[in-house]
């Protein structure tokens, strides 16, 4: 099927519904992203694990051309955030445009889209064109000249002067000020600390060659005030016959009205702040624009590792609820909203480990509230029953409320499942108080149409939400939440509870989003038949430690876990019509160790069901230095009443060994190499007499740690036969 064809698809059909039963609901839920690509074929610092580097700020700026091509927009270069250990920020690429197609600019392109950026331009009449301009807008204007080489022009808009002591900011200004004589003189710093007047800054910098015109944006207050310093500047510039213009300095304004993408380096990957959207549509058709430009570039939204695993790009796939705008956020029309998605997080692992990257857990990069330690938990059952008690919350009492306890284990709130911290934050000033709820627990998607399934499945429950109630008491999973549902069949029947609220709420997700959402195909390690059941081999979910002294380690950017031990689950089926009291016999065992299956029943049969942990590599640091590498696994799986078995080698690397011959070409060469490691052949029933009772330290209900028996070559206390 077509690119082209997809608006009058099955998936389409069902994303339009899936938007119209949401509007149906009540508060509007507009939906952000935050996807991440990387060069998957590069071994580069910075496409491993830097933020900056040359190559990624060109193929930023690539990106930025073809995203302009497709989608139009003004490309502004603004700064970007800075890191502790980092010696400047980083940058910022963004394209702002209007939501109903009204240009924004009229004036001459930024030089990365410019045919040529022409020669030597004179600052001087561009700034005496901007003054003219400003002026013929009603604004009041002052050249200056700056230091270094750089002109100024401030600029005084009608509104901005109030009576005498009404506006503290310029105190007693007027706008024939800014044509005294007296003030020709003044330096800049001088005229914006005594009026704190908007600033252009106006200077050159070389590109390719030439030299080319740049101007400083100052911080505007409002989208229409930002749209009539574009309008003065695009006029001064096509006046000054600029062939191209550079624009940078603060972040623009965003409301409603105009979409705001930015395109920023992060450790490996560049990431894209999507604009947001009010439905799942809207959404879905940028994100595929979005998919197209970086494929073309050849940036890919996952890593491929030689051994066929697939990684994620190396970022996240955060996904960002908030309203069109900060007071009309679903969060504080329906402030019940917030308190209950928390509870319902709790409730539903699933939407936690189910479609999270790889590194989650208490010590990951998206916390759940109940793996912070158990006194922080009982404090947040407290805090959700004070404010769901009573009138409804305003916005500062509901972020307060939850602030400090929806963070990681040291405090840091961005870390956290669920990421409030522009919800209505005071300390973060600019962009704190925004109505945002951010689910930090997804992984990159590796297509756009899954990336619009899960904000779909998000987007409905936190409808579900704002007009049902939900007071179910915090859920404590203890154990059961780092065993149970590390295992991916745990996972899906948990996803399937969730879709059913979702149905009986009136917002069931449509089959093309519900089977999208079912496939998890990259956890695939082997599927393999034998006789009337069928075995399936899956990798699942491990929680790795941080090692090391924490307080130490860089908390803004980076920290070094352990992710040597490996966790598969084995689960058994059989097939139809099959005896379900001779699938009862069947019994597996790893090497000389019977596993305890569970059995469970659910809509496609009986299952049975077990978790197997073990060391799949020694790292260069880490946990237990004693410790080996326990691969290849060896399985066996007989029945009592057969005297034919399976037996299956589960092999880390390549079974003949050696080096592979480059990375895999692509998903389909990653899903064989993985087949290959699991090399299955005729085997006989193993003995009872040489199967072994592991350890009670090694089982959990839910999986068997290969590792406590791995404690070197001395007779351990659990060879004891069964």
């Amino acid at each position: 099927m077509s690119r082209q064809d997809w608006d009058t698809t099955d998936f389409d059909r069902a994303v339009r519904t899936h938007d119209e039963a949401v509007a149906a609901m009540g508060p509007a839920i507009w939906v952000g992203t935050e996807p991440t690509f990387t060069d998957r074929l590069s071994e580069a610092p910075e496409w491993l694990s830097s933020a900056l580097g040359e190559d990624k700020e060109k193929r930023a700026e690539q990106l930025l051309c073809a995203l302009q091509s497709r989608m139009g927009g003004l490309v502004l270069r603004t700064q970007g955030r800075q890191y502790p250990g980092e010696d400047r920020p980083r940058w910022s690429l963004g394209l702002y445009a209007r939501r109903d197609g009204t240009p924004v600019w009229r004036g001459p392109p930024d030089p990365a889209l410019a045919t040529t950026t022409g020669s030597d331009c004179d600052l001087g009449v561009l700034q005496s064109e901007l003054c003219a301009s400003l002026r013929g807008i009603g604004c009041g204007a002052k050249a200056v000249a700056g230091a270094e080489g750089c002109l100024h022009v401030f600029a005084l808009f009608p509104g901005d002067v109030g009576a005498p002591g009404e506006d503290d900011r310029n105190p007693g200004l007027s706008e024939s000020m800014l044509g005294d004589p007296a003030l020709a003189d003044l330096q800049p710093d001088d005229v914006a600390a005594a009026h704190g007047l908007p600033c252009f800054v106006l200077d050159r910098i070389d590109w390719q060659g030439a030299k080319v015109a740049r101007i400083e944006l100052p911080d505007c207050e409002s989208v229409e005030q930002f749209a009539r310093c574009l309008a003065a500047i695009g006029t001064a510039a096509t006046n000054a016959g600029l062939p191209a213009l550079l624009l940078t300095g603060h972040p623009p304004p965003v409301d409603a009205s105009v979409a705001w993408t930015t395109i920023t380096p992060d450790p490996a990957v560049i990431e894209i702040n999507m604009a947001p959207y009010p439905d799942v549509t809207g959404l879905l058709a940028a994100t595929r624009t979005l998919y197209a430009a970086t494929t073309e570039l050849g940036l890919a939204p996952y890593r491929l590792y030689y051994n066929g695993s697939v990684a994620d790009s190396g970022g996240g796939g955060q996904i960002t609820f908030g309203g069109p705008s900060p007071q009309e956020s679903p969060f504080f029309v329906a402030p019940r909203v917030l308190p209950r998605l928390v509870r319902y997080l709790n409730r539903h692992p699933s939407l936690s480990y189910l479609f999270a990257h790889d590194h989650i857990g208490g010590s990951g990069q998206a916390v759940r509230a109940d793996e912070r330690g158990r006194d922080a938990f009982r404090e947040l059952a407290l805090a959700l029953a004070l404010l769901e008690r009573g009138a409804p919350p305003d916005a500062e009492t509901l972020w307060s409320g939850l602030s400090q306890l929806l963070t990681d284990a040291i405090g840091n709130s961005h870390r956290a499942e669920l990421n409030i911290e522009k919800l209505w934050n005071p300390y973060v000033p600019g962009r704190g108080k925004l109505g945002l709820v951010e689910l930090r627990a997804l992984r990159m998607q590796h297509t756009p149409e899954r990336a619009a399934a899960l904000a779909a499945l998000l987007r409905a429950i936190i409808a579900m939400l704002a007009v049902r109630d939900f007071d179910a008491p915090l859920r404590d999973h203890g154990d059961e939440l780092h065993d149970r549902y590390a295992l991916p069949y745990y996972l899906e029947r948990d996803l399937e509870e969730v879709l059913d609220d979702l149905s009986t709420a009136g917002l069931a997700l449509g089959a093309p989003l519900a089977e999208l959402l079912r496939r998890n195909s990259l956890r695939l390690i082997a599927r393999v038949r034998h006789r009337d059941c069928e075995l399936t081999i899956r990798r699942a979910v491990e929680f790795w430690p941080l090692i090391g002294d924490v307080g130490r380690q860089d908390q803004e950017t980076s920290r070094l876990v352990d992710a040597s031990t490996a966790r598969l689950e084995i689960c058994l089926r059989a097939v139809e019509g099959a005896a379900s009291d001779d699938f009862a016999d069947w019994r597996i065992a790893v090497g000389e160790v019977q596993l305890p299956w569970r059995l469970e029943d659910d809509p496609q049969g009986l299952a049975k069901v077990f978790g197997l942990r073990y060391r799949s590599f020694v790292p260069w640091q880490g946990l237990h230095p004693a410790l080996p590498a326990q691969g290849p696994l060896s399985l066996t799986l007989w029945h009592p009443a057969h005297a034919d078995a399976l037996h299956a080698t589960l092999h880390d690397w390549r079974p003949s060994g050696g080096g592979y011959d480059g990375l895999p070409a692509d998903l389909a060469e990653a899903a064989a190499r993985r087949a290959e490691r699991c090399v299955v052949e005729p085997a006989s029933p193993p003995a009872p007499e040489t199967l072994h009772t592991p350890p009670p330290e090694a089982l959990t209900p839910y999986a068997l740690d290969l590792r406590w028996l791995g404690l070197g070559a001395r007779e351990p206390a659990w060879t004891d036969r069964t």
